[in-house]
């Protein structure tokens, strides 16, 4: 009888011990996976934000873990404007195959040591991606960009005279403090409508942002958790 007891009793300590272990993975779940914030009633969770912050990482060939706490809100900020612009373009198809291979190949440029298939997998595991995971979010980042840019390119017109104020007023001046031979206007035309076309681009999706956001529901986020549990 006492060693059916002492076996019912070491039965239930492991009972037990395997229920709280459950009960905490449970609550770390629900931690990871906590609302941070809402874009129009769209929610977005911690584990979301996590792995903008993952997949941002491994394409600039960082660790996550170095992420500050701004550079994490900021990823954040990104994960928001990305629904805001997928409600006015939602991207009906992917990338073009080769644009999104372009653009692995780009990211795994910065992994020298990951040249054979295995250590390269290898790579996307320490950043809890899959190779399809990768090119789901680089043909997402693609397709969306080219829709906003279809939207906003037409609007763009850069003239003469904007290309020669350019010139005169900051190239040139920057080529004397550099001790460097004068370019002429015609050999750099191009290269400085492209700049300011550019620019422009960046001021009108600027201004597009704040106006989607002005008008949107949007609660302030909750980052008092935006460092990663370690």
């Amino acid at each position: 009888m006492k060693f059916r007891v002492i076996k019912f009793v070491k039965r239930a300590v492991v009972t037990l011990a395997l229920s709280m272990a459950i009960a905490i993975s449970g609550m770390a779940s629900s931690i990871v996976d906590r609302v941070v914030t809402t874009v129009n009633g769209r929610v977005i969770l911690q584990s979301d934000w996590e792995d903008e912050v993952a997949f941002e990482a491994c394409a600039n060939g960082r660790d996550p873990d170095s992420f500050t706490t701004a550079e994490r809100k900021a990823a954040l900020d990104r994960l928001i404007d990305q629904e805001l612009l997928r409600e006015q373009v939602r991207p009906s198809q992917g990338a073009a195959s080769d644009q999104v291979a372009q653009r692995v190949a780009e990211v795994r440029k910065l992994y020298p040591d990951a040249a054979s298939a295995q250590a390269w997998n290898a790579v996307l595991r320490r950043y809890g991606l899959t190779e399809a995971a990768l090119e789901k979010r680089l043909s997402d980042e693609i397709q969306l960009m080219k829709l906003v840019e279809d939207r906003l390119r037409p609007s763009i017109q850069i003239d003469q005279h904007a290309v020669e104020a350019y010139y005169r007023d900051q190239l040139l001046p920057e080529m004397k403090k550099a001790g460097a031979r004068a370019t002429p206007l015609t050999e750099v035309f191009g290269k400085i409508k492209t700049l300011l076309a550019e620019r422009r681009m960046n001021e009108l999706l600027t201004g597009w942002l704040a106006s989607l956001r002005s008008a949107s529901h949007l609660p302030t986020p909750d980052t008092a958790s935006g460092e990663r549990d370690r």
